[in-house]
């Protein structure tokens, strides 16, 4: 393992509360929240840990701008039809790889919870945040965001963002 980038304390605790807000957000319910966590032109992807690793670019879920991420909570909203469910994410401590003055490599572990209602909280998605993090005029925000999940099955659907 290479030696860790030199990082200001304050950009720590900004990429930190990056994580946690977005983490409380998702799992609010209030879908409008989640786009404004990326730039513009973001990309975001949720992709098997296999597919990651052999360099295939199959993925289960790709969004490739922040109107995509909007259709997609038109789409909650609207047009999907699903059982309602609760998610709870818990995220680990972001390890930032790489560091520039206004752009960050990190990654940081997450699980997944979702709570049916009437039914226990089970295990739904675990896996890793492979994250590109720009400074903007409006604070830091995902230019990028991999979730690469552990497991090579998953649930049906896949509704809310991970």
């Amino acid at each position: 393992m290479s030696a860790a980038p030199h990082i200001h304390f304050d950009d720590y605790l900004a990429i930190s509360r990056l994580y946690a807000e977005y983490a409380l957000a998702v799992d609010s319910g209030d879908w409008d929240l989640w786009p404004e966590f990326f730039t513009d032109d973001c990309i975001y992807k949720l992709v098997p840990r296999e597919n990651h690793e052999r360099g295939f670019p199959l993925a289960t879920l790709l969004f490739e701008s922040k109107g995509m991420l909007k259709d997609r909570v038109y789409g909650i909203r609207e047009t999907l039809f699903h059982d309602p469910y609760y998610q709870r994410h818990v995220v680990g401590a972001p390890v930032v790889l790489v560091a520039s003055e206004n752009r960050f490599e990190a990654e940081a572990n997450y699980a997944v919870f979702r709570t049916k209602l009437s039914r226990e909280s089970t295990v739904f998605n675990v896996g890793r945040y492979l994250d590109v993090i720009e400074r903007t005029p409006a604070g830091l925000k995902f230019a990028m965001r991999i979730c690469v999940y552990d497991s090579e099955m998953i649930p049906n659907s896949i509704i809310y963002p991970i």
